[in-house]
């Protein structure tokens, strides 16, 4: 396990590409799922510097949050609701260009102006997502849904 990290400069594919190998050292033999999570959240924000990263848990049927970085955020989040309930509720990433055109937006931060939303999914089931907010526009495209997939497999589970 590996607890340096060296922030890449480049493209966003380069930057990516930097990170994934970075992110596998840092959970490789850690079974703790929050020190995970927390060590992904914070090597997201460090390298993108996006106004929020982190992590919802499904927890009695809701989305319930976990290790993140950034503004203070909601706590539970139901199925089908805004960004990261919709993502859960389809089990496909969501990406939003635009959060004030997003039909059901909750607003946890106003400075939010657009997000992504990755599920986390083991065994079939839809167990957590990563949420990403930016406070600029039409941040998030494909590469970043690519990526962001790849990450979200990087978590060991149970």
């Amino acid at each position: 396990m590996s607890e340096n990290f060296i922030k890449a400069t480049g493209n966003k594919q380069q930057q990516y590409n930097n990170l994934l190998p970075q992110i596998a050292g840092i959970v490789e033999g850690e079974t703790d799922l929050i020190a995970n999570l927390a060590n992904i959240t914070a090597m997201l924000k460090e390298q993108f510097n996006w106004l929020w990263v982190g992590f919802y848990w499904v927890k009695e049927n809701m989305l319930v949050l976990g290790p993140f970085q950034g503004p203070i955020a909601c706590t539970r989040i139901q199925k089908g609701k805004g960004v990261c309930g919709t993502a859960w509720q389809q089990a496909n990433t969501v990406i939003v260009p635009d959060v004030n055109a997003f039909p059901g937006h909750i607003a946890c931060s106003s400075l939010s102006q657009s997000e992504i939303v990755v599920p986390i999914i083991h065994k079939g089931e839809v167990v957590g997502v990563l949420d990403v907010d930016a406070d600029t526009v039409n941040q998030f495209d494909e590469t970043d849904k690519l990526y962001l997939e790849q990450i979200v497999q990087l978590i060991p589970l149970p």
